[in-house]
């Protein structure tokens, strides 16, 4: 047995509590090396001649692991527990709190030997608001949703013409009263959650240099036109998540604009982390002028980092924050760049709006693994690319295999604890990536595939605006094309309102249940949801029609028992 493969780690993804009297544990092992893992349990308090013991069940299988879960039971909110580990070569371990030994018998009765847990704190555990499991996000980028309003159009608006390659200065008259407009088309489709990029009066078409938190911007209308667009959104049943950039100002802010000036003697100067004066012109590296003079976004002159850890850089956001959501009621943040500010600041954040509203949606984007902000007191899940961007490279690129994607989501998974997977923000496209429709090479079949799997995972799944209307794009800022109304109704509209409409109708399943990922012997991606109902869901991402005989009850490309490529078949029981 591969002893040094053997890993499991307290108090984290690989042991969580789930209620007040149920613990979550996972045990890793090296693929193929270990028959069974036994799991010895009691409460911390009890002598060990009253241990339980529990086989755990083979959960996943990862690059090069073996992934272990299992269940224990506190009655009294307490525990302690040990893992008895036996090979497939016959030999057997118990790897304990302090070491791992041969000595089954010994170990199994040493206190020493065992992983604690000394209470089940309710308020400890890692929660993700039960909304969210049932929600299907619809991410609209303000300025090429609908124009609704052309007095507040700016200057040099363009035509709506939804064939443009938009360049990154272009204006189409995007706004609120636009959005206002479509709320009933929003509610055909079947999306019941809302995400906003950035509404706040800024510099640019696209809102993440902030010039005034407290101000929506007069392009898109105002205060008293967004806070209706969220009293009719939740008369709908839908919710509604900002775009905030906390990370930097707009270089045209008042306080930065204050920085220029006067130097060293701004009183906001300690605002932003500045290495030199004067801040301008701005030193760019990325042109061989030296080193900047101020941190930014990137090497972004016109986005300033802010300075977090200054009191009233904090006292400001968090101002801002909680303003949003007392006075307009909003449910969720979607925070920009947030793996780029400190932690200390984000717990602040998070007590703050969720002390106003409890259950609360707090969603960062970070584009890799973002373990140390997910333990329930900074964000709820992230922008889960590293997961998302992994089912394009098989997909769309073909640079994984099914059995390497599998392996690779699953290992993913494993990272977080489930409440933290099912607080996950999936999506395959957004404003800061090209369209799925572009990246499958004009293939809607395929984008759709890619599509329907990214919605049988766990994680709440986001569409970017126009996937519905067979929109194609290529990187920003191609892929914020104003939108198509002209295909509503359309074949690609009904496949993706379908889609939708079976997400939500088997909800409970897909937003708690547990999930499982295998390839079949004939080659196709198998996605177990077991919860309140059992889903089985096969993609044929081969390049022929495979057998396969279950019930259909939301396919694409099936007909009679064959799966063609390109196709899916999901089967409930």
């Amino acid at each position: 047995m591969q002893l040094a493969a053997l890993k499991h780690r307290s108090e984290s993804e690989d042991s969580f509590v789930i209620d007040p009297k149920h613990v979550r544990v996972r045990f890793h092992s090296a693929k193929g090396d270990v028959e069974k893992v036994i799991v010895h349990y009691c409460d911390n308090y009890l002598p060990l001649k009253y241990a339980k013991t529990i086989e755990m069940d083979k959960i996943g299988e990862g690059q090069v692991e073996d992934h272990w879960g299992a269940t224990l039971e506190a009655p009294f909110h307490r525990l302690k527990y040990t893992f008895e580990v036996i090979g497939k070569d016959g030999t057997s371990v118990v790897y304990g709190d302090r070491a791992i030994s041969s000595d089954i018998e010994a170990a199994v009765n040493k206190d020493g030997s065992y992983f604690k847990i000394p209470y089940c704190h309710e308020i400890d555990m890692v929660k993700t608001p039960e909304w969210v499991k049932h929600t299907v996000w619809y991410q609209i980028f303000p300025e090429r949703f609908a124009n609704g309003d052309k007095s507040n159009d700016p200057k040099n608006v363009k035509p709506w013409n939804p064939s443009d390659h938009p360049g990154r200065e272009d204006y189409y008259g995007g706004d609120l009263q636009g959005v206002l407009d479509h709320l009933d088309y929003l509610k055909k489709l079947g999306v019941n959650g809302l995400y906003f990029c950035p509404i706040f009066k800024a510099g640019s078409n696209h809102k993440y240099d902030t010039i005034d938190y407290l101000q929506v911007d007069p392009e898109f209308g105002d205060k008293d036109l967004f806070a209706k667009v969220v009293n009719e959104a939740h008369a709908r049943g839908m919710k509604v998540m900002l775009d905030a950039v906390f990370n930097h100002l707009g270089d045209k802010s008042m306080q930065w604009q204050d920085v220029v000036k006067n130097g060293p003697n701004s009183r906001f100067a300690n605002w932003f982390h500045i290495n030199k004066y004067p801040v301008e012109p701005y030193h760019d590296p990325l042109k061989g002028e030296g080193d900047p003079q101020f941190d930014t976004f990137a090497f972004e002159k016109h986005m300033p980092k802010l300075n977090t850890a200054n009191p009233e850089v904090q006292d400001f956001l968090l101002e801002i924050a909680t303003y949003w959501v007392k006075y307009f009621d909003i449910d969720a943040w979607r925070l920009d760049v947030a793996n780029e500010v400190d932690h200390h600041f984000w717990k602040k954040f998070h007590k703050a709006v969720t002390d106003i509203k409890p259950d609360f949606y707090v969603v960062g984007e970070i584009w890799h693994s973002a373990r140390p902000w997910l333990n329930g007191d900074e964000l709820t899940g992230v922008m889960n690319y590293p997961y998302t961007l992994q089912i394009e490279d098989h997909f769309f690129k073909n640079k994984l295999t099914a059995t390497q994607l599998t392996r690779r989501l699953t290992d993913q998974l494993m990272k977080y604890r489930d409440e933290t997977n099912a607080g996950m923000m999936n999506m395959l496209d957004s404003h800061d990536t090209a369209r799925i429709l572009t990246v499958a090479n004009g293939d809607q079949d395929l984008a759709l595939q890619a599509l329907a799997f990214e919605f049988m995972q766990k994680g709440s799944p986001c569409i970017y605006y126009g996937t519905e209307m067979g929109m194609s794009g290529g990187n920003d800022p191609d892929c914020r094309k104003p939108m198509d109304w002209s295909k509503e109704d359309g074949p690609v509209w009904q496949r993706v309102h379908s889609l939708i409409e079976f997400r939500l109708k088997h909800d409970e399943t897909f937003g708690k249940g547990q999930i499982k990922l295998y390839v079949t012997e004939d080659g196709l991606i198998e996605v177990d949801r077991a919860g309140k109902e059992q889903i089985h869901a096969y993609f044929n991402t081969t390049k022929k029609n495979v057998k396969i005989s279950c019930e259909n009850a939301f396919s694409q490309n099936y007909e009679n028992g064959e799966l063609a490529p390109k196709g899916f078949v999901v089967e409930v029981r």
